[in-house]
């Protein structure tokens, strides 16, 4: 484990069902170490007021730990500049936004947008929401039984009907990590800007948006040891100059009459209301946190876990994972012939772990591999190899219970 990162996590310290609590869904939502936590009390203890409008000290304040917020995002996935970082409730949110904004002024009927197979709900359902309304059509690029995106058979979908494409960094449910940069030079190459989702890869590897040359990245603070309600949309700034905003409010506006209404540049045109200032503040908090173990580190340690693991599952009788990718993150899912998941995730929770169990939010992609449900454990910087033993000793003992 790398060096005293456990006791940064106060949540671990604390036994479940009389056992000493193993968390392994952090696919799901990470955990919060304590600099993030106090982070939170601080704010709302010495500096919290409304941003951006008040002329007060308490107000400048928020403000400028706000702001500061977003250089450290921009500077975290290296976009050009800071006016590129839109904050949102979290990636559900963003994609909505880039749907319903860019989506809705590039696409005509007739036309279609890609997808891939792996998609979590999110970037499938905020798009079937905008085609009730243009009848355009939804292209699947398919994967192959390890999980892995067929990026030669992507590539044939595109035609000259092709306004996007969106796809997974990462897949939430296999660990797939998707080839980006490739997808967005060919796919540029034909005029088609790329829509990432990277909710999953954000926590685990180093994201540089410009190498990318993605058109937009969207992640959730909560992935990352961030608070929940707070997420990010980069996307390229004469994109966003061009969007139209997502919504109406305070903030957004430059001048409002009965008549007309204007609205201020990119990003703030797209963030109306009261933000979700606190949770701004303690995501650059979570990003500190990240820096300062080293992403490169976090990377090294949750590839060490995933392979353990994988061997010890390996070994159990009837076991099959799903997604064996040779490039994936600290994802391991999984089903037993003969046994639901959620029989697996409750008897586990009675020997303290936590796992997730289900769809996943996948639910094409559970129809794809001909399962209704799967056992997802995740595993993040503050799990140990001897957690995943005793994940493997509990999960033997569980299902010789179950056969």
């Amino acid at each position: 484990m790398l060096i005293n990162i456990r006791d940064e996590f106060p949540i671990l310290q604390q036994s479940v069902n009389q056992a000493p609590l193993i968390y392994f869904d952090s696919a799901a939502t990470s955990q919060k170490p304590r600099r993030v936590i106090e982070a939170i009390s601080d704010f709302y203890s010495q500096d919290y007021a409304s941003v951006h409008r008040g002329v007060h000290a308490l107000s400048d304040r928020a403000t400028d730990a706000y702001e500061s917020a977003r250089v450290k995002v921009q500077k975290h996935v290296n976009a050009s500049r800071v006016e590129e970082i839109i904050f949102v409730r979290g990636t559900t949110e963003g994609l909505n936004l880039i749907a319903q904004t860019f989506g809705r002024q590039r696409l005509e009927p007739g036309d279609n947008i890609i997808v891939t197979m792996m998609e979590h709900h999110a970037n499938i359902v905020s798009w079937q929401l905008l085609q009730k309304e243009i009848p355009f059509h939804i292209k699947v690029a398919p994967i192959n039984e390890n999980g892995e995106l067929l990026v030669s058979d992507l590539k044939k979908l595109i035609d000259d009907r092709t306004k996007l494409i969106s796809v997974v960094h990462v897949s939430n449910t296999l660990g797939t990590v998707n080839p980006i940069k490739t997808i967005c030079d060919f796919a540029h190459a034909q005029g088609v800007p790329v829509i990432v989702d990277g909710a999953q890869a954000v926590p685990h590897m180093q994201v540089d948006v410009q190498d990318l040359n993605c058109d937009f990245y969207v992640y959730s603070g909560h992935k990352i040891y961030g608070p929940s309600g707070i997420g990010i949309v980069y996307g390229k700034y004469d994109l966003l100059e061009a969007m139209p905003p997502y919504q109406g409010g305070g903030a957004m506006i430059d001048h409002v009459s009965f008549h007309k209404t204007t609205f201020l540049p990119p990003p703030q045109c797209f963030e109306a209301g009261t933000p979700n200032i606190t949770g701004a503040v303690a995501l650059g908090v979570a990003l500190d946190f990240v820096h300062d173990v080293g992403l490169q580190a976090i990377a090294s340690y949750e590839q060490q876990l995933l392979a353990f693991a994988s061997e010890k599952l390996s070994t159990i009788e009837g076991v099959r994972i799903l997604g064996e990718a040779p490039d994936k993150a600290s994802v391991l899912s999984f089903v037993v012939e003969g046994i639901h998941a959620h029989d697996i995730g409750t008897l586990l929770d009675q020997k303290g772990i936590a796992v997730r169990t289900g769809h996943h939010c996948t639910m094409p992609l559970m129809q794809f591999f001909e399962v209704s449900a799967s056992v997802r454990a995740s595993f993040a910087i503050y799990n140990t190899e001897e957690e995943i033993t005793q994940f493997y000793e509990a999960l033997t003992s569980v299902l010789q219970l179950l056969r």
